[in-house]
């Protein structure tokens, strides 16, 4: 029987480095690439994507630890208004579920987290051509200077959860050393992720 996709909406830094991200691991079935808003005082549109995702392949606390770990989530830098910080849910018990999470892996950090998890209220998407930002043309300086460093972090932190005919995409640019050896060294039985050690 086929595990029906959850869906979580994250933001962070740009939108392309996110999408870019989020698109090289398992379990995720669509990422859409825009804009996302809560309520109250976080009403305004920040840079975001949706993402869907198999539970059964991928965990609500594996994405967000590595989405802690790939945006500068204790920042609380000027541009947070455009960059906001943020895990988006879809209903009370993941918004409660996404907090226990976010409390847990918080304490990984020397600095405070400044993530915080809202209710989502909005979505506008990109423009299609903007899409798929990092894997339609890597070359991009933008993608080589701000994306392919969180790509390299998640090879060498969580190579567990990366798909690999997905990276291997990669093969002719910067990457090619770093993804040969992380997959000549990859362990027999992956060590797992801390929300992954807590929940079993």
């Amino acid at each position: 029987m086929t595990t029906a996709p959850s869906k979580i909406g994250l933001g962070g830094g740009c939108h392309w480095c996110t999408e870019g991200v989020f698109t090289s691991l398992i379990g995720i079935t669509k990422v859409n690439q825009g804009w996302i808003a809560s309520n109250g005082e976080h009403s305004s549109l920040s840079e975001a994507i949706e993402v869907y995702f198999d539970p059964a392949v991928i965990s609500l606390a594996d994405l967000i630890e590595i989405h802690l770990h790939t945006h500068a989530s204790a920042s609380n830098h000027s541009m947070r208004g455009k960059y906001r910080s943020a895990i988006y849910t879809f209903d009370d018990v993941q918004f409660k579920q996404a907090q226990d999470i976010l409390h847990l892996l918080s304490a990984d950090f020397h600095k405070s987290v400044i993530t915080e998890v809202y209710p989502f209220r909005r979505f506008k998407q990109n423009k299609i051509e903007l899409s798929d930002y990092y894997y339609s043309a890597p070359d991009r300086p933008f993608c080589q200077t701000y994306i392919q460093p969180k790509i390299s972090l998640l090879l060498a932190r969580f190579n567990r959860h990366i798909n690999r005919d997905k990276v291997l995409e990669l093969a002719d640019y910067q990457l090619k050393p770093l993804i040969r050896s992380i997959t000549q060294k990859l362990p027999a039985e992956p060590t797992q992720t801390k929300a992954t050690r807590e929940k079993t």
